[in-house]
């Protein structure tokens, strides 16, 4: 049978021969449906070409099935790590993500939150921000869900997903001190006081005090998360009067750009300067040398931040906030 018009979940369900409750069970999975049943609605669904009516669904609800993920750089490949993960799990409910970029440096992060409350997405996710209390609670205060990535459950409203970033941090030191015999260890870190990277510098401060050894105030800068940012670390701080043995970079794109300064400087890595990444992004195993770097689990910290959101929008789950903490793994490879 050719099919003229919109196929509707009617006849769907006719076609099926079951109730347009069961189908719309299927299609949702809120509720359980025998095999067979779940099977036949699925290749009919498959053979009439029918799509679930958004609009109409929306209407009906009080919903956009939509979901956003704001971050401060598309461009970095960790983002489109946690982009892919919370994809896979919001498609598979029926729900649609969005990618918003904001960058740090700039005024745009309250006005992308406004237009996207303003757009009725049913959840956001912030990622790696800074954000004031009074851009969350603006948040919150439209009903829109919230989950954040880093800081504390004390920090602000919403559900938190994390990875313990400051453990990770201490095992990256731990390994320059001990199996490389490190003693004046630099930081390059990211914005300040933007996290990931006052955590991460948390974990480097403490190891370096757990080994007894000084925190090299004068080999801590400060810059981008990026790989620019890491150039312009490095540079400054391969020029101190005791240069470092080691640079622990607060991620990835920093360490490639401390490599590429220490390549123009024809010191060799390791042996002259080791360094250190945070990430594990793909690039990690790709320069040369391969990075020494943790291994943080963007994909997973994803399809958690899309599962609290859908657990609180379609179970209607109320009552405290929650937080998921990931686990991380150091990578040791060539660089360190």
């Amino acid at each position: 049978m050719r099919n003229t018009g919109r196929v509707k979940i009617i006849d769907v369900a006719s076609a099926a021969g079951v109730s347009v409750t069961t189908v719309s069970h299927v299609i949702t999975g809120r509720r359980q449906v025998a095999p067979a049943t779940r099977a036949r609605v699925e290749d009919v669904i498959r053979r009439l070409g029918y799509q679930v009516d958004a609009t109409a669904r929306g209407l009906r609800t009080q919903r956009t099935t939509t979901l956003a993920l704001l971050v401060p750089d598309i461009t970095n490949p960790f983002n489109t790590e946690v982009a892919a993960g919370m994809q896979e799990v919001a498609l598979a409910h029926g729900y649609l993500t969005v990618v918003c970029e904001a960058p740090m440096n700039g005024p745009l992060l309250s006005e992308v939150l406004q237009q996207l409350t303003a757009r009725r997405v049913d959840g956001i996710v912030l990622g790696r921000y800074g954000a004031t209390r009074r851009d969350l609670d603006r948040v919150t205060a439209t009903g829109t869900r919230l989950v954040r990535f880093g800081r504390r459950l004390s920090e602000g409203p919403g559900d938190v997903v994390r990875a313990d970033e400051t453990e990770g941090a201490r095992t990256l030191v731990e390994h320059l001190v001990r199996s490389r015999g490190c003693r004046r260890v630099g930081f390059i870190g990211g914005a300040p006081g933007i996290e990931p990277g006052g955590e991460r510098y948390a974990g480097y401060r403490q190891a370096l005090l757990d080994a007894g050894l000084e925190v090299p105030e004068d080999l801590v800068a400060w810059t981008d998360f990026t790989r620019e940012g890491g150039r312009t670390g490095a540079a400054r701080l391969l020029s101190a009067d005791v240069p470092p043995q080691a640079l622990v970079c607060a991620n990835d794109l920093i360490a490639i750009g401390a490599l590429d300064i220490a390549r123009e400087r024809g010191l060799r890595v390791p042996h002259d300067l080791a360094i250190t990444g945070y990430d594990d992004i793909d690039a990690a195993s790709l320069v040369s040398p391969a990075l020494t770097t943790v291994f943080n689990p963007g994909r997973d910290m994803g399809r958690a931040a899309a599962r609290l959101l859908l657990e609180r929008l379609e179970d209607g789950e109320e009552g405290a906030a929650r937080e998921v903490i990931l686990a991380q793994r150091l990578v040791a490879r060539e660089s360190a």
